[in-house]
């Protein structure tokens, strides 16, 4: 008996995409599910060169879902390039996955400054000291500089101007749950004239 194996139906999904993947994430988490939040992130290159790498989904809303980076890291450059991107949220345990697709926008700068602010003194000098995605020419050489900016600014560290949040816009989902036989279960939400739209898919 596979216990990943429970029907999803279309009246047990919510007429709300952003209630529903809050409804799984909770349910995650009481299945004692580390990093619930742990999300895949596919961006591409204009030319549709993709890469991907996982992110934790810091906010979720009616507005979209927030994540953050280094703007000048490989995600940060193609998203200002191709400002499109997908989420992609997988939980083995429960047998589930949600997948949301949208364009992509940066926080305001308030936002940005107060999730810094909340991180611990370790991350927040990281994020200062780290040109993300950028070769280096050690581990050493990093730890030396967050050493040196520890000292001289001691727990008030500024954001860097090249780091800040994200926030996902989805103009579609899916959710998916596992079931016998590879026939699993999925339903998209897509926008529709008054509201959001929502079909099964064949897996």
């Amino acid at each position: 008996m596979d216990e990943r194996d429970h029907p999803l139906e279309r009246d047990d999904l919510d007429p709300d995409p952003v209630r529903q993947l809050e409804r799984w994430l909770d349910e995650a988490r009481a299945a004692g599910i580390e990093l619930a939040e742990a999300a895949a992130l596919a961006t591409a290159k204009p030319d549709g060169s993709p890469s991907a790498r996982m992110v934790l989904v810091k906010d979720v809303g009616d507005d979209g879902l927030s994540f953050y980076s280094g703007y000048d890291s490989r995600k940060g450059l193609e998203l200002a390039e191709n400002p499109r991107a997908a989420l992609l949220l997988y939980w083995h345990k429960l047998g589930r996955q949600v997948r949301a697709e949208g364009p992509v926008e940066r926080l305001s700068g308030e936002e940005s400054d107060a999730y810094f602010g909340s991180r611990p003194l370790g991350s927040r000098l990281s994020a200062a000291v780290s040109p993300q995605s950028q070769v280096v020419e050690s581990r050493e050489e990093l730890e030396r500089a967050a050493e040196e900016l520890g000292a001289s600014a001691g727990e008030d560290v500024p954001r860097p101007e090249r780091w800040g949040g994200y926030r996902l816009r989805p103009h579609e989902w899916e959710f998916w749950q596992h079931r016998l036989d590879r026939l699993h279960d999925r339903f998209r939400y897509r926008r529709g004239d008054e509201g959001w739209i929502i079909e099964r898919l064949a897996p």
